[in-house]
């Protein structure tokens, strides 16, 4: 048997996350793992099930189904799933995928590398829906690809967010793909395989349960570079994708909400205890997710008020303080003119909008100009 034949294989008759069966295939390759389990004796049950399987029937119910099966090395296998080997387990599970079912127009590599997962509460507020709906819609016409669940609330919202943008989202399954669930989702699930990616740990026919969410949350944090949190109670399984993501390292993000709602007590909970940074929009998450040194993306077209401003009324207006005010002496110093050219420059801010200058005769920012471009 060859080794993408036995990854299937194993991956059908073994539950998702088992990190001796993942360390073993490491260890030893799939195919003899396969052979290992169909020799088995004794009343074994994953022997059992294995010496059950037909290996032609599944894979011709694969090619049937035109899902694609992506093992390590493939073109398609998205290099973060490594790092779930030998990470520190989460409810008892843990290691890397063997392999991956996966539908849709999309490449799942190249779309898994510049993603944002966003996970939330099913029950979501409408508070909640807008927040994931406009943070998957702007960061999607920022390039960034949305990984979520597929789930109702705010994994919904944040790939109907995403569809709205210029790149494709992913959705990573608990269940068959061939009976995504939940059913109610399957226009959702067609439109996200139009030009993007539905994937699965889980064989043809297989049926969601609590231990195959958990474990699916593993992949979502694993493929995204960073996680954000917009809404879940104090025992929401979002935070489960949450733990992922710090485990491996990844930007661990959340949106803060009203204190007064239930769906607030997690993403709170998270940025006081450190967990999680705050972001309020697509800006702070794509500030989070830049390298450093990197200039901070910007929507196409996003004008500040002081790009007008040549380079010496910029070094000037830089120099004035946020909050208060200085003198013009004060100011020139700080931005290396002379004090005529100094207050030529000033009075013609101040012309423009960008300065005021108080009773005292110092200088300072108007309000609005203090928001605006700061």
């Amino acid at each position: 048997m060859d080794e993408r034949t036995a990854r299937m294989c194993l991956t059908a008759v073994v539950e998702p996350g088992h990190p001796v069966l993942a360390d073993a295939v490491a260890s030893f390759g799939a195919a003899q793992v396969w052979a290992g389990l169909l020799g088995a004796e004794g009343d074994l049950a994953i022997a059992e099930r294995a010496r059950r399987l037909r290996p032609g029937d599944l894979v011709e119910r694969t090619r049937e189904l035109r899902l694609r099966f992506v093992i390590p090395g493939d073109p398609d296998w998205p290099p973060g799933l490594a790092d779930l080997a030998g990470c520190e387990p989460v409810n008892e599970l843990s290691g890397s995928p063997l392999g991956l079912w996966v539908t849709g127009g999309g490449d799942l590599a190249p779309l898994a590398a510049t993603s944002v997962a966003i996970v939330g509460s099913r029950a979501s507020t409408a508070y909640g829906d807008t927040v994931s709906a406009d943070l998957g819609a702007e960061l999607s016409d920022a390039g960034r690809c949305v990984v979520s669940g597929g789930a109702y609330g705010i994994d919904a919202a944040a790939h109907r967010g995403c569809l709205a943008g210029r790149t494709p989202s992913v959705c990573v399954l608990a269940c068959g793909l061939d009976q995504p669930y939940p059913a109610g989702h399957r226009p959702l699930f067609e439109r996200i395989a139009e030009h993007g990616v539905l994937v699965s740990e889980l064989a043809p026919g297989e049926h969601p349960t609590r231990v195959r969410f958990l474990a699916r949350n593993r992949l979502i944090a694993a493929l995204a570079p960073g996680t954000v949190l917009v809404e879940a109670a104090a025992r929401s399984g979002a935070r489960n994708t949450v733990t992922w993501a710090n485990v491996l390292g990844r930007v661990v993000m959340a949106v803060p909400g009203p204190v007064t709602s239930a769906t607030s007590v997690t993403p709170h909970r998270l940025v006081r205890e450190a967990e999680a940074v705050l972001v309020t929009g697509a800006q702070d998450v794509l500030e989070m997710l830049s390298p450093l040194g990197r200039a901070n993306p910007r929507a196409p077209g996003e004008r500040r008020a002081t790009d007008e401003l040549d380079a010496d009324e910029l070094r000037l207006f830089e120099a004035v303080p946020g909050r208060g005010s200085a003198p013009a002496g004060d100011l020139a110093l700080r931005a290396g003119l002379t004090v005529p050219r100094c207050l030529a420059l000033l009075d013609l801010l101040a012309e423009r909008g960008f300065l005021a200058q108080n009773p005292q005769g110092e200088w300072q920012l108007p309000p609005r100009v203090a928001q605006r471009s700061r």
